[in-house]
């Protein structure tokens, strides 16, 4: 019999070895309109899948505030929101803050102190919380020095705004530099079956005990057209492309936590169902062949 709470077969982490999660999260960035701008097509849809993504037992969603912009969070917060001491019984969300909108599709860094901690306030009154459990850099901006922008999350996290700091694609060096400053505790790079450009990253994530998110974590492409070697991986797992190459993600290190994002209630439960998919030695072997 299928599990009801399939995340649950994932495992779990610790963030900042004080807060578990089970490695099976949520991406909250398509439920927004298209070009991830603006109201989605079917808010009452949206509404019923974030009520989905916490019944299959997820309880890490990310978002940010630049998810509309502001859409996912006003969703997440009318979706799950209690009012009660533990407004969302249990769940993490996790949101970012460093990147503005200038229309649809269309993303540029900012990462002025007193913006992110504009940001920050608002993000606290859209999710109706006191503290941010994760609170993440979306972008470290080029253009303002990278001390400034570490400094004020620190400030933030001093003052209980947010409990635990996050980066999102950074180097090694620049995760070394980060932790001058801050406690790190999740790394958001992305990295999938095809794109390990960020296999150095993950590595000192790692030794660290500091949790990967993948972003972009399900990209399988070509490789799972009909008789093509994903597919036929597939097929021999008793499982589809997606879930095979999130099977991948969650078999290739503990600290892995992938957060695929959809507008369809299927697809999530397709994704949500890869935590119990276990890999034999020759489709592991065969898969991390795939990347090369």
């Amino acid at each position: 019999m299928a599990s009801t709470r399939p995340a649950v077969d994932a495992g779990t982490v610790a963030l900042g070895g004080q807060l578990p999660v089970h490695r099976m999260g949520y991406g909250a960035m398509r439920i927004t309109g298209e070009g991830i701008w603006g109201d989605p097509p079917d808010r009452d849809a949206a509404i019923a899948l974030l009520r989905r993504v916490v019944e299959l037992g997820i309880d890490l969603i990310d978002t940010a505030d630049s998810y509309g912009p502001f859409v996912s969070e006003d969703l997440i917060r009318a979706a799950l929101h209690t009012g009660g001491s533990d407004p969302y019984d249990g769940v993490v969300i996790a949101t970012k803050a460093g990147l503005i909108r200038t229309g649809p599709g269309e993303w540029h860094a900012l990462g002025r102190p007193e913006y992110l901690r504009f940001a920050c306030e608002m993000s606290l009154r859209r999710l109706g919380v006191d503290t941010i459990d994760l609170y993440q850099l979306h972008r470290i901006d080029p253009e303002v020095p990278a001390a400034e922008q570490f400094g004020v999350l620190a400030e933030l996290q001093r003052e209980g705004k947010v409990r635990h700091l996050g980066l999102s694609e950074v180097s090694v060096e620049q995760l070394s530099r980060a932790q001058d400053h801050i406690e790190v505790v999740s790394v958001q790079n992305r990295y999938n079956l095809l794109d390990r450009g960020s296999e150095a990253v993950l590595e000192a994530c790692e030794v660290q005990g500091i949790a990967f998110l993948p972003w972009f974590p399900v990209a399988v492409g070509d490789l799972a057209r009909p008789g093509g070697p994903l597919d036929e991986l597939a097929q021999r797992a008793g499982a589809t492309p997606a879930q095979l190459a999130l099977a991948w993600l969650l078999d290739r290190s503990p600290v892995m936590v992938p957060i695929p994002g959809t507008s369809s209630v299927s697809h999530l439960e397709e994704n949500t169902a890869a935590a119990g998919v276990v890999l034999d030695a020759d489709t592991r072997a065969a898969l991390d062949a795939l990347g090369d």
